[in-house]
């Protein structure tokens, strides 16, 4: 998990890198890439690619570019950092969407830790000047759109291969960007950007492997609290890489923030092991 959420890290530093090519164009180079990843995978496997389920399947396609769309312009627009701790209020989102999708309840713990995650989102915007209300407005619709597309994967999950879920998301994607990316291409300006796109997709694919296989092989809770060590990688590569300083407010703001998704996740995972006992 560690190594996922360092490639994930990567990822990111890959598309703010790249300013001046639109978000959706980074997705279509993305999705190429993992077309044809995914495909291979699939037909190694003798699995069939299209799966069962096809409406939730475009769904989760759909609203999963939305919300790496958005995300890219956050990270594009703003502070490395601070668009991470933005896209860190998911669970948030997956949880409430939950309530209507997958009927589940929430506790009324829980509640206090989604407000504490929020107020940390509002410090930093507050705090730092970079992070106006707009680009605050496109990382939260970011992370309640990812939320939405975690809870279609949950409702797949019991009627489709994990493989075809992850195929679906470029097979949507990719005429969908490719259609924008046709009236509104942007050459990348020499081999560095080129290789800055193909590395985002490869990056993308290979932090997917190894978060998979984290969430296959450990208990759910020793796991998933690693990926927010990604607020780290983004802290220090925003700092070396992009020279990227915060104010101390800021910084409490980003703390006050992973105290309530991780307070969430662990009494998640809580009650579920009290549940199995």
């Amino acid at each position: 998990m560690l190594l996922a959420t360092l490639l994930f890290s990567l990822m990111n530093v890959g598309v703010k890198l790249v300013p001046d090519i639109p978000a959706i164009e980074i997705i279509f180079f993305r999705s190429v890439i993992s077309l044809i990843i995914s495909a291979g995978m699939l037909k190694l496997r003798k699995v069939n690619l299209w799966g069962n389920n096809h409406a939730w399947l475009i769904s989760r396609g759909l609203v999963g570019a939305t919300a790496l769309i958005l995300y890219f312009i956050t990270l594009q627009k703003i502070p490395l950092a601070s668009a991470a701790t933005i896209q860190y209020t998911s669970p948030v989102f997956t949880a409430i969407l939950g309530i209507y999708i997958v009927r589940e309840r929430i506790k009324p713990l829980q509640w206090l830790f989604f407000l504490v995650a929020f107020t940390g989102v509002l410090i930093v915007q507050g705090f730092d000047t970079r992070v106006s209300g707009f680009y605050l407005t496109l990382g939260l619709l970011s992370g309640m759109f990812s939320g939405l597309a975690y809870n279609i994967i949950r409702k797949l999950s019991t009627t489709e291969h994990p493989l075809v879920i992850v195929f679906y998301f470029p097979l949507v994607a990719l005429p969908v960007s490719g259609l924008y990316s046709v009236f509104n291409w942007v050459p990348p300006n020499g081999w560095f950007e080129w290789v800055v796109l193909i590395a985002i997709g490869i990056l993308t694919q290979f932090a997917q492997y190894f978060m998979t296989r984290a969430y296959q092989s450990e208990e759910l809770s020793k796991v998933a609290i690693l990926k927010y060590v990604g607020l780290i990688f983004a802290l220090i590569f925003g700092f070396i890489i992009f020279d990227e300083h915060f104010n101390v407010l800021t910084y409490l703001g980003m703390t006050i923030v992973m105290a309530g998704v991780i307070g969430n996740v662990g009494y998640k995972e809580y009650l579920r092991s009290k549940t199995a006992d």
